[in-house]
């Protein structure tokens, strides 16, 4: 294969190993500080660059596809090169090697969490709560700046906060997207302009067509069933949070705060302390479910807890992508799709706005001091550029120096 990403035009699957695909994202995994979109970096330079497992021009095609549909996009793509270098065996692979550490260290917290006792343990919990107002301001300001440029997308994001105001909740952020999808119709400002290559996957219409059924059949199904067994209601509510998250990442809190928060399974404070201490280590965001499946108030938690609450997250947005992968030439040129997604992520931006302030800063700030040390690892983080986990340590000190006081 040429070592130069730009010698294609397209590139072909099953060239590779699953123990090649594992061993590259284990590296990854233990080593992608920042966030989706610095992990979309990382992939860049690691696979198209470094490796040349497909070119330019594909790889932007592949990132395209993974922002446009619900789930988490980094994962996403992840997953999608590892099917397209050794098959099945080879997404599942890039699945677990990027998964695994950051999951694994997010259980750790969680099942030590109740040791952390006195001044200098309650202080600790509470910088990581601040921290959290920090990080997903940051969010928040670079999403508006992109997903909302103009006054018309800027004003469905305000709208979307006003549905929640009115209807908190799953239901309200339903709805906000939906709301947003059709604003976008309505505004009509898709071009249908294709752009990026062709990546060749091993997915047929068949399989295709089975996992979006797999899809829609959960998703319909799993609340009608969930008062039957707790373990069931836990997967549904992991599985509803990421069947509807658009942009991946820190969209995925007002989600899941809403499934774990809102029926009481989870404590508001032990909810923004875990995902504060989920900005300080590598990978996916949405390892983040883990912590919440191992504390949840209600049996299954612990370990088992992790595994279904990680497992439930994560399946929705890889059915999505096995699902329209042998369309997406097609259906990425469609003006209607791009106008609806337009809008839909002006709401997304607004959804997380509402958050921001509830639960996040009401939750956090409790008093000037607190106030004072988030604005300071704002500023880190817009400012000085520094890296999310430099800035969870400065608020753990600055946490436990409170509680000292």
């Amino acid at each position: 294969m040429s070592t130069d990403p730009a010698a294609k035009d397209s590139t072909t699957a099953g060239e590779g190993t699953a123990a090649e695909v594992f061993a590259a994202f284990l590296k990854l995994g233990l080593t992608s500080f920042g966030g989706p979109i610095a992990h979309l970096g990382y992939f860049r330079h690691e696979f198209v660059v470094r490796r040349a497992w497909l070119t330019e021009a594909a790889y932007a095609d592949l990132v395209a596809l993974c922002q446009f549909l619900p789930g988490p996009a980094s994962s996403q793509v992840g997953f999608a090169l590892g099917l397209m270098r050794a098959g099945w065996l080879g997404a599942l692979a890039a699945f677990a090697a990027f998964t695994l550490p950051s999951a694994l260290i997010l259980l750790g917290v969680a099942m030590t969490a109740g040791l952390a006792a006195g001044p200098m343990g309650g202080g600790l919990f509470h910088g990581l709560k601040i921290v959290a107002v920090a990080i997903v301001a940051q969010a928040v300001w670079g999403m508006a700046r992109s997903l909302c440029p103009d006054r018309e997308r800027a004003s469905i994001a305000v709208a979307s906060v006003a549905v929640l105001a009115a209807a908190p909740g799953a239901f309200g952020m339903v709805g906000a997207i939906l709301l947003g999808a059709a604003a976008g119709l309505a505004l009509g400002r898709g071009t249908g302009a294709a752009g990026g290559g062709h990546v060749a996957m091993p997915v047929s219409r068949a399989q295709a067509g089975a996992a979006l059924g797999v899809f829609a059949v959960l998703l319909v199904l799993l609340p009608l069933v969930a008062d039957q067994a707790r373990v069931l209601a836990v997967f549904d509510s992991f599985y509803r949070a990421g069947a509807l998250v658009f942009g991946g990442g820190h969209v995925v809190l007002p989600l899941l705060q809403a499934e774990t928060v809102g029926p009481g399974w989870v404590s508001p404070d032990s909810f923004l302390a875990g995902y504060g201490a989920a900005q300080a280590v590598p990978g996916p965001l949405f390892t983040f479910a883990a912590y919440l499946g191992a504390v949840l108030g209600p049996e299954p938690n612990g370990f088992m807890g992790a595994v279904i609450a990680l497992f439930a997250l994560f399946l929705p947005g890889f059915l999505i992508l096995i699902g329209v992968l042998p369309f997406w030439d097609r259906f990425r040129t469609l003006p209607l799709a791009q106008s609806a997604m337009q809008g839909a992520n002006a709401a997304v931006v607004g959804i997380l706005g509402a958050a921001l302030y509830s639960p996040v800063f009401t939750s956090a700030i409790g008093d000037l001091r607190d106030f004072t040390l988030a604005l300071v690892c704002f500023v880190l983080l817009m400012a000085w550029k520094a890296p999310p986990w430099s800035v969870v340590l400065v608020a753990a000190v600055g946490g436990v120096a409170l509680g000292c006081i």
